[in-house]
């Protein structure tokens, strides 16, 4: 079994979408709980267009992971900081291909010179974010209607020192 990372390219919104959708439909049942109207929401804006759209925005960094020639992952992160979409296969949990892409990302975050990440994770997926890092904060309802964990990693060992105030120096 191969896994390789790469960034998105518009040719890939088919064979993502179809991820996201199976994605969110058959291993987020903790999330969606089989509602109808919450599921329908949050699928509603899956569609090929859009994740065309997402893959094309210059605001945004999109990477697939690709196991064995096939796309089993997606994932979107803002120049911000934000992680707005990160989806695996259900075929291809727990092999590492989710590891590899959210290592990406956060290397890409290091190049762009973010200090820190931001996402809001599924219920499903709160346990994958906590081992890899990223510190639990308070719970939040989603645009679709269902509990998200909101989680950030800081991505340096210390914030850079602001210079100190040389005010007393000009009252002299």
């Amino acid at each position: 079994m191969t896994i390789a990372i790469r960034t998105a390219e518009p040719d890939d919104a088919k064979d993502a979408c179809d991820v996201l959708r199976r994605s969110i439909s058959e291993c987020c049942e903790d999330d969606h709980r089989h509602d109808a109207e919450v599921l329908a929401a949050w699928l509603g804006n899956k569609t090929p267009e859009n994740v065309r759209c997402w893959f094309g925005a210059q605001a945004n960094h999109s990477m697939v992971a690709i196991v064995d020639d096939r796309l089993a992952g997606v994932a979107v992160m803002t120049r911000q900081g934000r992680i707005v979409l990160f989806y695996v296969a259900p075929e291809s949990r727990h092999i590492g291909a989710g590891k590899a892409m959210l290592q990406a990302l956060e290397t890409q975050a290091r190049n762009w010179g973010l200090a820190s990440l931001q996402v809001t994770s599924t219920l499903t997926a709160r346990c994958f974010y906590a081992r890899n890092g990223y510190i639990e904060g308070a719970t939040a309802k989603t645009s679709y209607g269902a509990e998200g964990v909101l989680f950030s990693k800081r991505l340096v060992a210390s914030y850079p020192q602001k210079p100190a105030c040389r005010c007393n120096l000009a009252a002299g």
